[in-house]
């Protein structure tokens, strides 16, 4: 009696957690290289283009601003072509993403934290920075970290690679230079620092990941290259996704 009372116990337990077990999402970061995918023959639009394909997500989380895609939907969807100046400077959208929509069927969504005024005023302060004297101690510090981070991935890989573009030991070398950048400049940059821009765009992609929670589908993030180490260890807090390798994919297209 008792052996068939555990054993109905554990057919319950079992058929419970089947019932309340939630697929997780799938979310894969795309490290962008921006002008670059027009000139590097290893990581062009045509690998970026078919990695996407290979990837078949059902969203991409694009370095659009939210108030920008709009415009840039309709340009493209009426002219054949996007003009929107914070959308045009990216290859990876125009060249790619946009036309793929018209083969596969996934939702662009823009997730950009940046705007026009912060963008300027990161502008501004930048040339400020570079002819005040109070400033040139501090200004070197951040010249010389970053000459450290170029010689670390120079080190470390093929800075043209997508492999190594995607690999840990990208954001690990660049982390050599972001840091001393963030450390020095985040406050006087203020929302265009390096800390406070990530927070911005990390907290439009958490809103993408909690609209859809549970979902069962496939995130694609396609950023600059240097903001995927920020990212994923925001990413790797949560437990309601599942972080897929580009590696993979990568293997599929160029090998």
């Amino acid at each position: 009696m008792k052996k068939h009372l555990a054993f109905f116990a554990l057919l319950t337990f079992c058929l419970i957690s089947c019932q309340t077990e939630k697929p997780k999402n799938e979310v894969i970061i795309m490290g962008m290289i921006h002008s670059g995918h027009r000139t590097n023959p290893r990581y062009d639009i045509e690998v970026v283009k078919n990695l996407i394909r290979e990837i078949k997500p059902d969203y991409i989380l694009t370095e659009i601003p939210p108030d920008r895609y709009p415009i840039a939907r309709k340009e493209f969807d009426e002219l054949d072509t996007i003009m929107e100046p914070r959308v045009r400077v990216f290859p990876e959208y125009v060249d790619a993403v946009f036309p793929l929509t018209r083969e596969m069927d996934f939702e662009i969504i823009p997730t950009a934290g940046w705007t026009k005024p912060m963008n300027d005023y990161r502008r501004q302060r930048f040339n400020e920075i570079r002819q005040d004297t109070a400033w040139a101690e501090r200004w070197a510090a951040y010249q010389e970290s970053s000459r450290k981070s170029r010689e670390a991935m120079d080190a470390a890989g093929d800075r043209n690679d997508p492999y190594f573009i995607n690999s840990d030991a990208y954001d690990e070398a660049g982390e050599i230079g972001y840091k001393v950048y963030n450390e020095l400049l985040n406050e006087t940059l203020l929302l265009g620092g390096w800390e406070n821009i990530n927070i911005a765009h990390y907290w439009n992609i958490d809103k993408a990941l909690e609209k859809h929670r549970y979902e069962g589908k496939r995130f694609l993030i396609t950023y600059g290259a240097g903001h995927k180490g920020w990212f994923l260890r925001q990413l790797r807090k949560r437990d309601d996704i599942k972080l897929i390798e580009m590696a993979p994919f990568l293997d599929k297209v160029l090998k």
